[in-house]
């Protein structure tokens, strides 16, 4: 899937240049994708995926607050209780299977990459407007959606015998992919009422920033390959 057209989120990916494809062709993805990722790495991903999630649901209470209309303040609270009720159950399961508990989960510290990741969104939305919340969410709401995608459709991709695979078939199925659709789209309504061209570099900024920070979240699974 590539970014096309005119949107917000286009733009954004345009600005940020070489950071978005070195986010969404990483290594950790390519080797993903390949079936060649050492277990280590993706368990310690996973670990922190879920330490993530936790501030994820976070943010998406942040933007309740940040909300100036009651559309808004239930779209949030919609993707709140999404996030608590589906996201994070499913993940559980998820880790489940991999052998990895709840309890595991929550006692593991919270590793450099997360911290800074989670805080800038966080700082972003606190700092800002919903708007700014949203940008900086992107990358990885959008991004996961476009990495699954675009792996499946890759020759180099692996599907049979791939033990990632079902990573990469939740991330590219109906419903997440419609729910990065509406993040899209919600990017676009959210500029058309709080922006205008004069806030596009200071959002470009934060986009690029929130892309590098991602990249590097998938860096730190690499460093755990020894694991």
């Amino acid at each position: 899937m590539s970014p096309g057209g005119n949107t917000l989120f286009s733009r954004l990916v345009a600005a940020a240049g070489p950071a978005w494809r070195s986010y969404t062709r990483h290594e950790f993805v390519l080797r993903l994708a390949d079936g060649s990722l050492p277990e280590g790495a993706f368990r310690h991903y996973l670990i922190q995926d879920y330490l993530f999630l936790i501030h994820f649901a976070r943010a998406w209470g942040l933007a309740v607050y940040k909300s100036e209309t009651l559309a808004e303040m239930r779209r949030a609270q919609a993707l709140v209780a999404a996030t608590l009720d589906t996201e994070i159950g499913l993940h559980i399961d998820y880790c489940r299977g991999w052998g990895i508990d709840t309890v595991a989960m929550a006692q593991t510290p919270e590793a450099l990459e997360t911290v800074a990741y989670t805080r800038f969104v966080l700082d972003r939305g606190l700092a800002g407007d919903r708007l700014d919340l949203e940008v900086a969410l992107a990358p990885c709401i959008v991004g996961y959606a476009e990495i699954a995608a675009e792996s499946l459709a890759d020759p180099a991709t692996r599907l049979d015998g791939n033990r990632y695979k079902s990573w990469l078939d939740m991330y590219a199925g109906a419903e997440y992919q419609a729910l990065a659709a509406a993040a899209k789209s919600a990017l676009d309504e959210q500029f058309a009422r709080r922006g205008g061209d004069g806030r596009f570099a200071s959002l470009a900024a934060a986009f690029t920033a929130a892309t590098r920070l991602e990249a590097d979240f998938w860096q730190m699974g690499l460093a755990a390959m020894s694991c």
